[in-house]
C-alpha cells in the first residue's frame, strides 16, 4: 500500500503547488482577498500532502519489517 500513500502525498503537492501559483498571480494582480484564500487552500494541500508522506513511511517501514523477518 506505500505505492497508494505516496500516489496521495504526490497529488497533494501538485495541488499545494498549482494554488501557490494562483495565489501568486492573484497577489501580483493586487487581488489580495482571493490571493489570500489560495494561500491558505495551498497550505491545507501541503500538510495533508505531509500527513499522506509520514503514512507512506510507516507503511514501508511494516513492509520492511515484514520482509526482513521472512
Amino acid at each position: 500500500m506505500p505505492n497508494g500513500y505516496n500516489a496521495r502525498a504526490a497529488e497533494f503537492h501538485e495541488l499545494a503547488a498549482h494554488a501557490h501559483r494562483a495565489a501568486a498571480a492573484h497577489h501580483g494582480k493586487g487581488d489580495h482577498m482571493s490571493g489570500h484564500e489560495l494561500s491558505r487552500q495551498a497550505m491545507e494541500h501541503a500538510n495533508k500532502a505531509h500527513e499522506a508522506s509520514q503514512q507512506a513511511f510507516g507503511e514501508s517501514q511494516k513492509a520492511a519489517g515484514k520482509n526482513s523477518k521472512s
